[in-house]
């Protein structure tokens, strides 16, 4: 096993999506606060994973801006963790109060160390790699066993890393129809692996309120995600649901997000 192992681990475990169409949207809103400040909690910062874009999040987006809250879909450059953070950075500035952070896999990597703005008041996990103090993504999943999806990624020579049709269809999103399976293969896009070697010094969890989404995840290991969740403390929702449940349960994870704007910082 050796370092070529974990990267691929890692590269198949980080990948977000993009989707093809949208779900139905939620009832009509009614005013999100946010704990202690009593002002309203609007603001959802999106967060994609490896290999996707922002699109990721289009079937949850809609769910929340019925609940009235204001969505934004970041988007990353997966060059490296820092240049992703800082692209997480600028879209929380642009918001005009409390924000909730969202990140989907690698995202949660991002999350943890842009969720130390001031205006972050409450961090959702979903399917994510979560670093402890000082960890980097090499060193956060080293315990865990191999998962099905391992040996369907690969760097390219710059060591820029792809996915197969393979790991796509049968373990990343076995959950989604054919055509969208399609999709998610087709628009992927490269993630340098080198990312995986960088840390997140003081994650915010650790001062945050936060969320985790679990799945029947066949890229990062099931455990890991229940065993993270509860050593952060975070408010556990299990679903049966793929690796990407924004585009397979997005009805499911809009709620966890509303949930989490209903009640960060009381």
């Amino acid at each position: 096993m050796g370092k070529r192992f974990w990267v691929v681990l890692l590269a198949l475990a980080s990948i977000g999506g993009v989707c093809t169409a949208q779900s139905k949207t939620a009832d009509t809103a009614t005013p999100v606060r946010s704990a202690g400040t009593g002002a309203p909690v609007k603001n959802i910062v999106l967060v994609h994973g490896a290999f996707a874009d922002g699109s990721s999040y289009a079937r949850v987006i809609p769910l929340l801006t019925a609940k009235g809250l204001r969505a934004t879909a970041v988007q990353n450059p997966l060059s490296s963790l820092a240049e992703d953070v800082a692209a997480a950075k600028r879209a929380i500035a642009l918001q005009d109060g409390p924000v909730i952070l969202v990140g989907h896999s690698w995202g949660g990597m991002v999350i943890s160390e842009a969720g130390n703005d001031p205006k972050v008041v409450g961090l959702v996990y979903i399917a994510a790699i979560v670093p402890k103090e000082g960890q980097a993504a090499n060193d956060v999943l080293k315990p865990y066993p191999p998962t099905p999806g391992l040996g369907h990624a690969a760097p390219d020579a710059s060591g820029f890393l792809s996915l197969t049709r393979q790991g796509v269809e049968e373990d990343f999103v076995p959950d989604l129809p054919a055509a969208d399976r399609a999709l998610v293969f087709a628009t992927q896009g490269p993630w340098n692996s080198k990312a995986l070697a960088e840390t997140v010094p003081n994650p915010a969890w650790k001062t945050k309120p936060s969320w985790f989404i679990a799945v029947d995840d066949r890229m990062l290991p099931a455990d890991y995600e229940l065993a993270i969740a509860k050593h952060i403390n975070a408010h556990t929702k299990k679903l049966a649901a793929g690796h990407v449940p924004m585009l397979s349960r997005p009805t499911d994870v809009a709620a966890v997000i509303v949930e989490a704007a209903n009640t960060a910082g009381r």
